[in-house]
């Protein structure tokens, strides 16, 4: 996807969204304290799909866990796959 994408992070609702053309696509979290984040649920409607939207939603989620000092558990098995594939298991709390 070459345009910047406007993501919203609802820090209350534990969530980062996006709405394009109508759709809405998000990517939930959990607080668990102990300075760790469960990113458990990435969503992205048909109509959206194949343009990087997940991506974008973990990489602005996975850089603001890091940017609070936080580790994340990948429970959402798009996030854990992104993290494999861009090498950030390092970002992965240790259970």
């Amino acid at each position: 996807m070459s345009e910047a994408l406007s993501i919203h992070h609802d820090e209350t609702g534990h969530h980062f969204e996006i709405i394009i053309d109508g759709h809405r696509a998000y990517l939930t979290y959990m607080d668990l304290g102990k300075q760790t984040l469960d990113f458990y649920r990435t969503f992205v409607p048909d109509a959206l799909r194949g343009r990087g939207i997940a991506a974008a939603l973990t990489k602005q989620a996975l850089d603001y866990a890091d940017s609070i000092g936080y580790s994340v558990i990948p429970s959402c098995s798009y996030v854990e796959r992104y993290m494999e594939l861009h090498d950030l298991q390092s970002q992965a709390a240790k259970l």
